[in-house]
């Protein structure tokens, strides 16, 4: 498994914690920022991410910023990806199993590391069940598809 990881200034810490709980599973990273805590602007670090999980370049991605709303907002943006705001270990397994998401965010203000660890643990380890909720997935595929170009 390949999995992109990028922060804002408001995630970094919680960001390099979760590096290392990949490299410990065995999960080839990449980082795409940022890598320190100076103000910087999100969007600037989601976008990367979200795009080379839509392209196909990575399996997953993975996004913190102070609370993971941001970056969950700019990830979504970009067609393909599915991108679930998780600060529950309950909403790490559902998020996968229902919703078959490619990235996940979080919010480093919000939780701590202990627990965001964990939903990280539990939602590259949980499978997408497919059956009827392959039929809703397709549905927001449909959804980007019919707002393609729409600005």
């Amino acid at each position: 498994m390949k999995v992109a990881i990028a922060a804002d200034h408001g995630g970094y810490k919680l960001k390099e914690e979760i590096k290392t709980l990949l490299a410990s599973m065995n999960i080839q990273t990449e980082d795409f920022g940022c890598s320190c805590e100076d103000s910087v602007d999100y969007p600037d670090y989601a976008w990367p991410v979200a795009e080379k999980v839509a392209a196909g370049e990575f399996d997953r991605g993975i996004l913190v910023c102070g609370t993971g709303i941001g970056m969950s907002i700019a990830a979504n943006k970009v067609p393909g990806v599915r991108c679930a705001l998780v600060h529950d270990t309950f909403s790490a397994r559902a998020t996968r199993e229902h919703n078959n998401t490619n990235v996940l965010a979080m919010g480093e203000r919000v939780i701590g590391p202990g627990l965001a660890l964990d939903i990280v643990k539990i939602w590259l380890e949980t499978e997408f069940q497919g059956g009827r909720h392959e039929r809703r997935v397709e549905k927001i595929a449909q959804i980007e598809a019919k707002h393609a170009g729409v600005k």
